[in-house]
């Protein structure tokens, strides 16, 4: 399912190819967040064919209150309902019930929350987590896991790990047990928990390692560490996973957090950054970041970049979607998000060339200053 297929020779950037039945996944990659079945302010044409998205993220947490499981096994599964024909990964709502400290009880059982929609109580185990992706028919689930916090005792993480690891247990051994229900195969991967502690990770990731999930992800980071302090608990915690199965960080980042973890040996990525900033007026670029509602824009009659391929650039002078923002029209959300999800694709398309042709090692310092300069 996955092939990996050259390695840099002075970092670990690593360039494969992920196999799904609704299509190949080249790596490293960005996934859209499309929590709600929805990238938000981006139709599924655009996000196909102009931002050219391989596989988009969406949430069982969220779908699972609305919709609902009947209404999305009526509708052919999360594909079918939102009419989508390539690979979907779905969280398993881990995060999101990390999220709802105030409001959920974890057990051994799993975890109890009450919806942030209507406060009715719900229980999320291991079982029906693995149930309702079934019901969703994503290309690649997610274990249940809880996310611990950040800072933490080492105690309390070492028993968050425990629950983890127990969950895991249960949730490989329901995805073994049943069957997919729209015709086309499922991965599941595992999630390697620790916190910020070394002997932690090495456990955590020795025992997911061992019970042969399809990928492992790298969860409880980006929960409000420093970047260097996650980026060294990344350059361990990928020295500790098997070479031979996908490595995905989740909830990361920033586009020098994608190229550092990228040169740390990650493999897939997702964050709502690039559509949440762009709501803002924040649009990332070749040159820097800006911010499109300053005033200094107001009279820039010249596009952004006419030679990248965003409509904001090639259509669109800076004047117009300064305009857009300052006046609350939609259509500057659409152009701002359509532009950021472009530009992080083109990135991972970028780095995976340049792992391709040797030059990765040399290159990304520079385009992380790049991306961190501020126009």
């Amino acid at each position: 399912m996955f092939q990996l297929n050259k390695v840099s020779d002075k970092t670990k950037a690593r360039k494969g190819l992920l196999e799904t039945d609704h299509g190949s996944i080249e790596t490293p990659i960005f996934m859209p967040v499309g929590t709600l079945g929805t990238v938000k302010a981006v139709n599924q044409d655009d996000l196909k064919n102009k931002v050219k998205a391989q596989i988009i993220l969406g949430n069982t947490y969220h779908l699972y209150l609305r919709p609902g499981n009947h209404i999305m096994q009526d509708a052919g599964g999360l594909h079918s309902f939102m009419g989508w024909d390539k690979p979907i990964l779905t969280d398993s709502g881990g995060y999101q019930i990390f999220s709802l400290s105030d409001i959920r009880e974890l057990r051994e059982e799993g975890a109890e929350f009450q919806s942030h929609l209507d406060g009715s109580k719900h229980l999320f185990t291991p079982e029906n987590v693995v149930d309702t992706q079934r019901v969703l028919g994503s290309d690649i689930m997610m274990i249940l896991d809880e996310c611990p916090p950040y800072p933490a005792e080492y105690d309390y993480v070492k028993e968050s790990m425990g629950l983890t690891h127990r969950w895991a247990e249960r949730g490989r051994k329901q995805f073994e047990e049943t069957e997919p229900l729209y015709g086309h195969q499922q991965m599941q991967f595992g999630i390697v928990q620790g916190g910020t502690f070394e002997d932690l990770r090495k456990e955590s990731s020795e025992f997911m390692a061992s019970l042969d999930f399809e990928g492992l992800a790298i969860g409880g980071l980006s929960v409000g560490e420093p970047s260097d302090l996650m980026y060294e608990v990344t350059d361990y915690n990928t020295d500790l996973l098997p070479r031979e199965k996908p490595r995905y960080l989740m909830g990361v980042g920033t586009p020098g957090n994608l190229l550092q973890c990228v040169a740390l040996g990650i493999d897939m990525f997702d964050c709502v950054m690039p559509t949440r900033n762009a709501r803002n007026g924040m649009l990332f670029t070749r040159n820097g970041t800006i911010n499109i509602r300053n005033a200094k824009w107001k009279n820039h009659h010249k596009p952004l970049d006419p030679d990248f391929p965003s409509d904001a650039c090639q259509r669109y002078k800076m004047s117009y979607v300064h305009h857009l923002f300052r006046n609350e029209e939609l259509l500057g959300l659409e152009l701002a998000s359509k532009h950021n999800l472009t530009f992080y694709l083109w990135l991972m398309e970028t780095i995976r060339e340049k792992i391709e042709d040797g030059t990765f090692a040399d290159w990304y310092p520079g385009m992380m200053e790049v991306v961190e300069r501020r126009i």
